[in-house]
């Protein structure tokens, strides 16, 4: 390649430079520099520049340095194509440096720096970096205040935003399209549709066919209106879609989609996905609508929606299976789970978490054992959402000791959510005090607990009676963490002083609230009445409970149990007969067992289950035996004036205890039983399974609807404290 020393030549080896960079060839460019020093013109500036620009967008930004260090004369666009490269690179400091070298700095120079920042994810170097140019009384281009916008947008600043705004009216900028458009994306995503929209009308108002908004910043505000729910707003954008006739099947009509969704429009959203193709939802506008659903309590067209998605991602199989979790439709949440395993994506954490949760919810530790192990197998038994949603699921399934190893496994720093679940974990099966020492230990790593970590710790005190430590960490909850009790953890401290015996104190404590006590007030006055046997305060708190809740069937059998433990029969009869005339129904006592991936429930004196003669002659022996070993049982937790033997009849065959005698006959020797009852254990149901623990030699584990109880060689772990 020979070419003479002349201007033309010059033109040709900058062609050449730019071809190279264009497609890509870093070794044609090379060649060049070599015949621009062979041939004499490496001392003029328009063709160092284009040799500098091809080594810094080809990856050889040493070897554009070096150009830079070479060149007798040096133009702003030198200097430029360095800063820029470094600012690429993430060097800051090398950018920052050339920059204050530089004998004079334009517009260009700290945009370059600030588009770096941006790059890289500093968001506040970005807006710093804008406050040091304007106080170097530098003047900012429309690409510089867009590029600040945007970091504003990115870092959720919507003061400093607000102030850029303000001097991009004083320099007259507002007009400039990538201006207009970056300040209606920052106020869109800083949370401030009102003012989005203002900038939108202006938009739309000036006669520039440069200035209408693009389908970008059309979907920018669209998702300001879906994330704050401003439907009106959003209803005025779409009003200007349709006049404008702007094509809606790609990211504008997915951001109506979410629009209308979130805001309560779901239906229209429907139509909006009708009237376009299914296939072209994404996932963001699909979980929306899944969303909107959901509050519904309607999964079903979501389901439909699903079906005929183009790209069923982890994401979309996801939301889907978390959709029918928070609507309570577990078997759905399995039966689309195995769907996924066979044919769809590998599930991520936040599935493997979903998942978990149905375990735990349905109680059925054998899946969850299954999820455990996918999880695993995943390598995502360590991620955050997983961990703690094993901790739910081992303590919620009676595998509280598995649950303490989960959260003791070495998985890096632990979330406030991790030492929460583990402190209510603890709490819900009675470990009071190594629930304690949890709290103390994740206040002493500087752990700064929630206002749900102190419902875990009161609920501990609670369990184990500990009216002392209850008090101190109420008050080290409002005087030191500053958190505003709710009406869980006045709750807990009735709870706490009731349980107690401190009746006068639980009712003054509701009678202090500065807010109005709910029926869980109420209901835990009410029920430590009845360990109690206070008739006079039961009276209270049960009118008090049935004045805010009139079909609770607990308040009148709660009443009724207290009438009658204190020998009041009349008041008892009249309670139930007040019950049944106001056709107050009461709540059936259902106790259920899972078998090999079946689940069996029994109701008081169940005769429906086909192995009900096994069953009964099996409880009718252990009753026999368990009373030669001393049990008495407890006739006076039957609300009827009937006799002994009959009193008897009636507590053999509660529901609890008919799902002990089936497991017993259906599972192996030596082997826990887990039994789940929706009601709270009677006594007379407490004491007999303690002393049936003893008689087989098993553990017997069960979760009532106030927590866990292991019974294990005729003891329980509450200590008879419940």
């Amino acid at each position: 390649m020979e070419v003479g020393n002349s201007p033309t030549s010059s033109e040709f080896f900058a062609h050449i430079l730019q071809t190279s960079v264009r497609i890509k060839d870093p070794f044609a460019g090379r060649s060049v520099h070599c015949q621009i020093i062979k041939k004499g013109l490496h001392l003029g500036v328009y063709l160092m520049n284009n040799l500098m620009t091809f080594y810094a967008k080809t990856g050889s930004l040493r070897f554009a340095h070096h150009v830079f260090d070479e060149m007798p004369l040096k133009s702003t666009f030198s200097w430029n194509t360095l800063i820029s490269g470094y600012a690429k690179q993430g060097n800051f400091e090398v950018s920052r440096r050339l920059l204050y070298e530089m004998p004079d700095c334009d517009p260009v120079s700290w945009t370059a720096i600030i588009v770096g920042y941006n790059q890289f994810g500093l968001f506040d170097n970005a807006i710093w970096m804008f406050a040091k140019m304007i106080s170097e009384r530098v003047p900012p281009s429309q690409f510089t205040v867009s590029n600040v916008l945007s970091s504003c947008a990115a870092n959720q600043t919507l003061d400093i935003g607000r102030k850029i705004h303000s001097f991009v009216v004083k320099l007259g900028l507002g007009s400039c399209v990538p201006v207009a458009t970056s300040l209606l994306n920052m106020y869109a995503k800083c949370g401030d549709p009102v003012i989005a929209k203002v900038v939108f009308d202006r938009m739309t108002m000036l006669n520039e066919p440069s200035l209408k908004p693009d389908n970008f910043t059309l979907a920018s505000i669209l998702s300001a209106c879906a994330n704050l729910e401003k439907l009106n707003i959003g209803k005025q954008i779409h009003a200007y879609i349709l006049r404008a006739e702007t094509e809606t099947s790609g990211a504008v009509g997915n951001a109506l989609i979410s629009m209308y969704a979130k805001s309560g429009g779901v239906e229209i959203a429907r139509l909006i996905v009708e009237h376009n193709r299914t296939s072209n939802l994404n996932i963001i506008a699909f979980t929306s609508l899944l969303d909107g659903y959901t509050k519904l309590g309607n999964v079903k067209p979501a389901r439909e929606i699903f079906n005929k998605l183009r790209d069923r991602d982890v994401v979309a199989w996801t939301a889907m299976i978390v959709g029918y979790v928070q609507n309570g439709l577990w078997n759905d949440a399995l039966e689309l789970f195995r769907l996924m395993v066979n044919e769809g994506p590998e599930p991520n954490s936040y599935t493997l978490a979903a998942m978990l949760s149905v375990s735990s919810s349905l109680t059925i530790l054998e899946h969850g054992k299954q999820i455990h192990a996918s999880a695993i197998k995943a390598g995502e038994s360590s991620t955050p959402s997983v961990t703690n949603a094993l901790i739910a699921m081992y303590a919620k399934t009676g595998n509280i000791n598995v649950a303490k190893r989960v959260f003791d496994l070495p998985n890096g720093k632990k979330e406030i959510v991790s030492w929460t679940s583990m402190i209510m974990a603890l709490a819900q099966h009675g470990l009071g005090k190594e629930a304690i020492n949890l709290f103390e230990r994740m206040l002493s790593v500087g752990m700064k607990p929630d206002h749900i970590t102190y419902v875990g710790v009161l609920s501990a005190c609670t369990h184990v009676g500990l009216v002392e430590q209850g008090r101190k960490y109420y008050n080290m909850m409002t005087e030191v963490h500053e958190i505003e009790p709710t009406l869980s953890h006045y709750a807990c401290m009735i709870d706490l002083y009731g349980r107690a015996g401190l009746l006068q104190e639980a009712y003054l404590f509701i009678e202090s609230m500065p807010i109005e006590p709910d029926n869980i007030a109420w209901g835990s006055l009410l029920a430590s009445c009845k360990i109690h046997k206070n008739a006079d305060l039961a009276k209270v708190a049960a009118e008090r409970l049935l004045l805010i809740d009139p079909g609770n069937s607990g308040a009148y059998l709660a009443l009724a149990n207290v009438y009658s433990a204190c020998g009041k029969w009349e008041n008892a009869a009249q309670t139930r007969k007040l019950m049944k005339d106001r056709g107050v129904r009461k709540e059936k006592g259902i106790s259920w067992i899972h078998i090999k991936n079946e689940v069996h429930a029994f109701g008081v004196e169940d005769v429906i289950h086909p192995q009900k003669d096994e069953i009964y002659k099996l409880m009718a022996e252990i009753w026999e035996e368990i009373k030669k070993m001393g049990f008495i049982p407890d006739t006076e937790s039957v609300l009827h004036d009937l006799e002994e033997e009959v009193k008897e009849q009636i507590l053999k065959y509660h529901s609890e205890k008919l799902a002990i005698a089936f497991g017993l006959l259906n599972t192996p020797e030596n082997t826990a039983l887990r039994i789940m009852k929706n009601l709270r254990v009677c006594n007379d149901c407490h004491s007999a399974i303690k002393f049936i623990s003893k008689l087989v030699g098993r553990e017997i584990i069960v979760r009532d609807a106030t927590r866990f109880h292991h019974f294990k060689d005729g003891s329980c772990s509450c200590r008879d404290y419940w």
